[in-house]
């Protein structure tokens, strides 16, 4: 047989299980399923909907990007970045395509890696005055996020910035106005934001992350040209990838979309970006963790290894494709006050104007406790992710899912050279209570847990997370 028999025959078979697999679950006591845009508790959820950005793959294809603008008309455009990659070969050679191309556009490189509400207004501002008709970024999920929310609000000149946030931090309200192009082109292997319809940020009154979740806003193209990935430093290769294994699991693992807290909507355009596991995100996520499994601590630990690095530019985007319809959970909920309530930690190879907890690390931090947590909800479906993640569970028992999924995790860390806990970011139990806070408000993640949670559970995850090894 050959390899794309092989290949075929391979998908068929997954495709065969995944689809065989039951959607039901038990009704999970502590939920109440409630209206959303005028539907009923009795108006149960029956369809999810796939929305992904066109992707383009391969080595090169970077150089692509002014003949892009010019098919889509575009007569000004913005090209976005950070200043850490304003002089990097990404950036260069975007702007060769653009000059060959003869393409009229103004650079912007103000962009805060880990972004705030403030550096998303500045960007907004800067869009909205010089009236662009297509977006390009350059750069990570930091960067990819501040420009969708640029085009988002420069497209709707009217809106204030907590209009579209996630409830209840902000108003959630959907989109309805048309957007301008926007092309995303992707330097880390990790956030998937190249793929998906979601925007984070710091919001510093709250002192912790929140965000814009809707398909209106995902890329209309996104480019992932693994020439880019060789320049990713150690750390960021580390970060960036372990999101990629945080990002399946949890969409992995997630709420049914059968069983979505907010049901059946009244219109089909509202029907959330995150809509719980269902078939399709499946197999994207599945694949992406054996690939994570597989290639991540070789793309860390060499840069030179173009195919482990390759084949991470590919899970980043197939965890993307997954989380991006099925959604992510706690641990997402969990680190976003985690980011926001950092006060000294900085890391190697990123931003050092700044403490920071780069998003990987602090959403890796809390998923041993998370998941211990979470299995007894779907004890299959985590056995099932520490196996794509290499562990045998040939007799594993259901009640011991947790502890086998959460020690991969550990030993997967450990490898990376992961700080041990809250605790290396400066954290304590004294901290606790801010945490629990700053995670309470985010129900567009947390109501996708399998398992439902109080302060008093968040408070434990929290303190199980203060040390890992």
């Amino acid at each position: 047989m050959n390899m794309a028999s092989t290949s075929v025959s391979r998908f068929s078979r997954l495709l065969r299980t995944v689809c065989t697999r039951k959607f039901n679950q038990p009704e999970i006591a502590g939920i109440q399923l409630k209206g959303h845009y005028g539907t009923s508790a009795a108006e149960k959820e029956y369809a999810f909907e796939m929305a992904c950005s066109n992707i383009r793959y391969g080595e090169g294809v970077t150089k692509e990007v002014g003949m892009d603008c010019n098919n889509f008309g575009a007569k000004k455009v913005c090209l976005m970045t950070d200043k850490h990659l304003v002089d990097l070969d990404c950036v260069k050679t975007v702007l060769q395509s653009l000059d060959d191309h003869k393409v009229n556009y103004k650079l912007y490189s103000n962009v805060r890696v880990e972004p705030t509400n403030e550096s998303f207004q500045a960007a907004i501002d800067y869009a909205k005055e010089e009236q662009f008709d297509l977006y390009i970024c350059v750069g990570g999920g930091s960067v990819m996020d501040t420009c969708k929310a640029a085009n988002l609000y420069a497209s709707n000149p009217s809106a204030e910035l907590l209009d579209y946030v996630n409830a209840p931090i902000g108003k959630g309200l959907p989109v309805t106005h048309t957007l301008k192009p926007l092309i995303a082109i992707t330097t880390t292997a990790g956030t998937g934001s190249e793929t998906t319809g979601t925007s984070v940020f710091d919001y510093l009154p709250l002192k912790s992350k929140t965000g814009i979740s809707n398909r209106a806003i995902r890329p209309t193209l996104g480019i992932v040209d693994p020439l880019h990935l060789r320049t990713m430093p150690e750390r960021v290769a580390a970060y960036s990838g372990i999101d990629v294994l945080c990002h399946a699991i949890e969409s992995y693992t997630a709420i049914p979309y059968r069983d979505r807290v907010t049901g059946r909507p009244a219109n089909p355009n509202l029907r959330p970006a995150y809509q719980g596991c269902n078939p399709i995100s499946d197999i994207w996520c599945m694949h992406a963790l054996k690939m994570t499994n597989k290639y991540l601590k070789r793309a860390v630990y060499d840069a030179g290894d173009d195919e482990a690095r390759q084949n991470m530019g590919l899970a980043s985007a197939y965890a993307g494709i997954g989380f991006g319809n099925g959604g992510v959970h706690l641990c997402h909920g969990m680190s976003y006050p985690i980011s926001g309530l950092v006060k000294n930690f900085k890391s190697k190879d990123y931003d050092d104007d700044h403490p920071m907890v780069p998003h990987g690390l602090s959403v890796i931090v809390s998923a041993p406790a998370v998941f211990n947590f979470t299995a007894p909800a779907c004890p299959e479906r985590h056995l099932q992710a520490a196996e794509f993640l290499g562990v045998d569970i040939t007799n594993k028992r259901k009640e011991d899912a947790g502890p086998i999924l959460s020690d991969r995790l550990r030993q997967i860390m450990q490898d990376l050279e992961m700080p041990d806990g809250l605790a290396a970011f400066g954290y304590t139990s004294a901290d606790i209570p801010a945490l629990v806070k700053g995670t309470l408000p985010q129900h567009r993640v947390n109501k996708l847990s399998p398992r439902p949670q109080t302060e008093e559970d968040f408070a434990m995850l929290f303190e199980n997370s203060m040390k890992n090894y």
